[in-house]
């Protein structure tokens, strides 16, 4: 597309967009009486206005029924995360057997660690990305002293090279055949939440096959922003979460896949009577005989009122199609990334770093920006005052992420507009 840099242009764009009315299914915070420019979807989407009519549905159904909800609710309590799998598994390109609601993301990526991560004393390194997200760090160090092992030497991180930001993806093929004779798993972001970096995801699966090892994916930045293809591309397991791109709410229910090859394998894991075989789950009776698929790693019967904020954006998303949403990510972010290269052409007080890749395909909806020249976070604060809210990283990277459900590109000239306006 040939962008120009002008608010007729942009309204021109959103008029023809064939997904400009889903905008109006979500609420917008407000800023002095008008709608937020709102691009923090990477961190927490914001709430489809159907969430309210689930939520009211279910509680409505607790008054009315009390524990009989489990079996006479609208929707039966007992079997509530069904109602979610197929279209969670239509967003990471997985069989339904293959995809489970549950938990919280950390909370899938331990229990899909005690089953994936099973060093011994030859093979037992992990490979990640360096800069992961916190929280995968400390999942990954926490799992290797489990087993004995010293963080130093079991986890492999993979950098930027000196003066780059991104991490170039022969870097880590090159540390997948360096270690290939002690790799027990390799466990990759798949795209970087600091630089918004995406990772080959099936190039990295198959490498690691080829090595002898497992592959997992945090797709907590993925999910939703992404076409993904789980099953196609042989990936053995991934989480997510749902508040992000997927907008759940804060805290929503999260996702794990466990790929159809490793069904019927005798796994080790973590039980509880949720992953029991549902026929004789209400038996009670000792010995855990999983379910078939990921709903084997199930542990608790399901949280209901978040599961029934995430359907109602679930529901969109099954409408809309990871297809067309990926096709207007990729012109949304494109203009957000022409507009920001004409402003620093104009040479300003701040110099707008684009840390993440140029190349669409290595890029999902966010893009990071490094503020060189001043007093950064004064920067952000004084963008944030003009009611865009956008998101902050130490040293001094602003994350900005237009989502295709509910920005539009005049949001994206308003926001570059304000940036050019603050000295």
């Amino acid at each position: 597309m040939n962008y120009i840099n002008s608010l007729e242009f942009a309204q021109q764009q959103d008029n023809i967009d064939p997904l400009k009315n889903y905008r109006n299914r979500f609420h917008f915070p407000h800023h002095e009486g008008k709608p937020l420019l709102y691009f923090t979807g990477n961190s927490l989407g914001l709430q489809p206005k159907t969430v309210l009519d689930n939520l009211k549905q279910e509680l409505e159904d607790w008054a009315h029924y009390g524990v009989e909800g489990h079996f006479m609710a609208k929707l039966p309590w007992v079997s509530y995360h069904e109602n979610l799998t197929k279209q969670a598994a239509n967003i990471v390109g997985a069989l339904p057997s293959e995809v489970v609601m549950m938990n919280q993301l950390t909370v899938n990526l331990h229990l899909l660690m005690v089953s994936f991560y099973r060093p011994t004393a030859k093979r037992y390194k992990i490979i990640c990305e360096a800069k992961a997200f916190p929280s995968d760090q400390y999942a990954l160090e926490s799992q290797v002293k489990f087993h004995g092992f010293a963080p130093e030497s079991a986890i492999v991180e993979v950098h930027p090279r000196e003066g780059e930001h991104c991490i170039r993806q022969e870097d880590i093929f090159a540390a997948i055949e360096k270690n290939k004779e002690e790799l027990a798993l390799i466990l990759i972001g798949g795209v970087n939440y600091y630089t918004g970096q995406v990772f080959d995801m099936e190039a990295i699966t198959k490498a690691g096959h080829q090595a002898g090892a497992l592959v997992g994916f945090d797709l907590a930045h993925a999910a939703g922003n992404l076409v993904l293809k789980l099953h196609d591309w042989k990936v053995d397991f991934a989480c997510w979460c749902s508040y992000k791109y997927l907008n759940s709410g804060p805290g929503g229910v999260a996702g794990a896949f466990v790929h159809q090859q490793h069904e019927n394998e005798n796994l080790p894991r973590f039980a509880g009577w949720w992953g029991h075989t549902k026929e004789v789950r209400f038996k009670m009776e000792k010995g855990f005989v999983p379910m078939a698929g990921a709903e084997g790693w199930q542990l608790s019967n399901a949280p209901i009122l978040s599961m029934a904020a995430c359907k109602a954006s679930l529901d969109i998303f099954e409408e809309v199609g990871m297809e067309s949403l990926a096709k207007k990510r990729e012109l949304l972010t494109g203009y957000l990334e022409f507009l920001l290269d004409e402003l620093n052409a104009k040479k300003g007080n701040y110099h707008l770093e684009i840390i993440t890749p140029r190349d669409k395909k290595q890029r999902g909806a966010q893009l990071s920006i490094l503020a060189h020249g001043g007093d950064a976070r004064a920067y952000f604060n004084q963008l944030t005052s003009k009611g865009v809210i956008s998101d902050w990283r130490e040293p001094n990277v602003i994350r900005v992420a237009p989502a295709p459900l509910y920005n539009s590109f005049e949001d994206v000239w308003r926001m570059v507009d304000f940036m050019g306006q603050i000295n």
